[in-house]
């Protein structure tokens, strides 16, 4: 089992960046494949972006490629996603999860364990 927390979120002006971060608990995180997600107010939750166990593997949604960067540390129990160019459709709260012996899922199905999440707020 593991237990994720997210940090790093706050009010951001539209053109800047945020990093969120993800500290997981437990002994076996390299195990996990993890993602992000976001949901803003009124809409389903949606996949963000996810990295393999051991990070040579990264995918993204098309709305966020090329704005976003999501990383990890494995000896740090931490994943990361760094986010740059924000704009105010990138509003909502982000959600950090963790797939055991995943590969990177964008189905948010896959993931067995959540955290509470982190508020982002892109003002224009």
């Amino acid at each position: 089992q593991v237990q994720l927390i997210e940090s790093g979120g706050g009010l951001v002006q539209a053109g800047g960046s945020l990093r969120l971060s993800c500290a997981a608990s437990g002994r076996t995180f390299s195990r996990y494949a993890m993602g992000w997600f976001r949901q803003a107010r009124g809409k389903e939750r949606e996949f963000v972006a996810a990295i393999s166990w051991s990070g040579s593997s990264t995918y993204y949604a098309d709305s966020v490629k090329g704005r976003f960067t999501i990383s990890r540390d494995n000896a740090k129990n931490a994943v990361y996603l760094q986010m740059n160019s924000l704009k105010s459709d990138d509003t909502a709260v982000y959600f950090c999860a963790a797939d055991y012996d995943g590969t990177g899922a964008t189905n948010k199905f896959m993931y067995e364990y959540w955290g509470q999440g982190t508020q982002v707020t892109v003002s224009s």
